[in-house]
């Protein structure tokens, strides 16, 4: 997918660890692991809007288009 959430990112700039971000988005420290691998096939504008809240960034910070994905993300499933 051409989509990346750059929370990894995100979470080193603001100093946070992963389980803290979980605890204060109340998101599954499991489902908040997915949206970091960028596993994740949707998000919710809810939790985008959690994340951006306490991360205290905007949805562009997290969020990154890069049209060269799609086809590393077709060679990877392929391969499955």
């Amino acid at each position: 997918m051409p989509i990346l959430l750059n929370l990894d990112l995100m979470l080193v700039r603001r100093k946070m660890k992963l389980t803290e971000l979980a605890e204060r988005v109340g998101i599954t420290l499991a489902n908040l692991s997915i949206l970091k691998q960028d596993k994740a096939r949707a998000i919710r504008f809810s939790t985008l809007e959690a994340l951006c809240r306490e991360l205290q960034c905007q949805p562009g910070d997290l969020l990154e288009y890069r049209p060269g994905e799609v086809e590393k993300a077709n060679e990877r499933e392929e391969l499955q």
